[in-house]
């Protein structure tokens, strides 16, 4: 599918998602409180309210800003160059569509024909099951339309590096995305307050357990990919992540077929951290910020691309040691 009929497709979808949400609350006006329940704790108890014009217009953004980001993105984002990028856009287009519509039917459907907003429980398996939905929604659609594989880079000359018989060198080059260092920081402060106000008493039940859930996900997310240290020597390649590098990907020079330099952004790529699909054809990037990335193809196919500070000479020493195992 083409970006005009990938757009035409999001513009008619998000038309018919548009009037659905508007539409089904209309319907149902007379049979709702107003204010609405739109808020519960851990248990299902509503704590919180809205009146039925800000319900109608929250979902509306909620929905609106997503669809229209990925208008965008569509019409003129690099996005849908890669499979990657296809897969996440198709996914997230219809996955969000359902989650929308989803949170929209829980609420009237817990409020409808009630006298008071403080009666609408919200039963936890209702919850689960617009997850759920969204999930099994978008996981098909990003599977079906990210369309064929990507075509492969082959640079013309890629860089390569001379060493003398018996020379042995070494280079190695860091680099630190500070946004995802300050994820981990922040995160890390959530979970110890959240720990204080469940020891104090402020915040107990199930709150206390989903907080630190969420937040100690995001704090090991950011930790483990907010730098990365890239060392190229007679061994291969060898990427350590996170600030201590103990969690390292290692490739061997004789699974090594060519290393070369591409400058690429998180948005061709999908985004920041580990992207891409692994596998023996598959294409890897770990991205921390834009712009040179050092490339390696495996002789099985696959490439595996991580953002790094002077790429090209980690490059070019990685094709020397490439050049003397074929020449041994």
């Amino acid at each position: 599918m083409t970006l005009r009929g990938r757009a035409t497709l999001a513009l008619i979808w998000g038309v018919f998602v548009t009037a659905v949400l508007i539409g089904v609350p209309l319907v149902f006006r007379d049979r709702l409180p107003d204010p609405l329940a739109t808020h519960w704790n851990g248990t299902g108890v509503p704590d919180g309210h809205m009146s039925f014009a800000a319900n109608l217009l929250f979902t509306l953004l909620f929905w609106g800003v997503a669809w229209i980001v990925l208008m965008v993105l569509a019409l003129r984002g690099p996005t849908l160059s890669t499979r990657l990028g296809r897969g996440c856009w198709c996914g997230f287009l219809f996955g969000w569509a359902v989650l929308s519509v989803g949170m929209q039917g829980s609420t009237l459907y817990v409020n409808l024909d009630l006298a008071d907003w403080r009666q609408a429980t919200l039963p936890t398996w209702q919850v689960i099951a617009v997850i759920v939905a969204a999930v099994a929604t978008g996981v098909p659609a990003g599977l079906l339309g990210r369309g064929g594989p990507d075509p492969h880079h082959d640079p013309a000359s890629p860089p390569i590096m001379r060493l003398r018989p018996g020379q042995r060198a070494v280079w190695v080059s860091r680099t630190t995305n500070h946004w995802l260092a300050g994820l981990f920081l922040v995160a890390l402060v959530g979970v110890l307050a959240t720990a204080v106000l469940a020891v104090t008493g402020v915040m107990s039940g199930g709150a206390v357990w989903i907080n630190l859930a969420a937040l100690s996900a995001a704090a090991l997310l950011g930790f483990g990919t907010c730098s990365v240290r890239v060392r190229v020597d007679a061994d291969g390649l060898r990427v350590g992540f996170g600030p201590l590098g103990r969690i390292a990907r290692h490739t061997p020079v004789d699974r090594i077929e060519s290393a070369w330099v591409e400058t690429r952004s998180p948005a061709e790529v999908g985004g920041w951290g580990v992207r891409g699909l692994p596998g023996a054809g598959g294409r890897v990037t770990f991205m921390l910020r834009g712009g040179e990335c050092l490339v390696i193809r495996r002789v099985t196919g696959g490439e595996f691309a991580v953002s790094v500070d002077d790429a090209r000479n980690g490059a070019a020493l990685l094709n020397a040691y490439v050049a003397e195992r074929v020449d041994s």
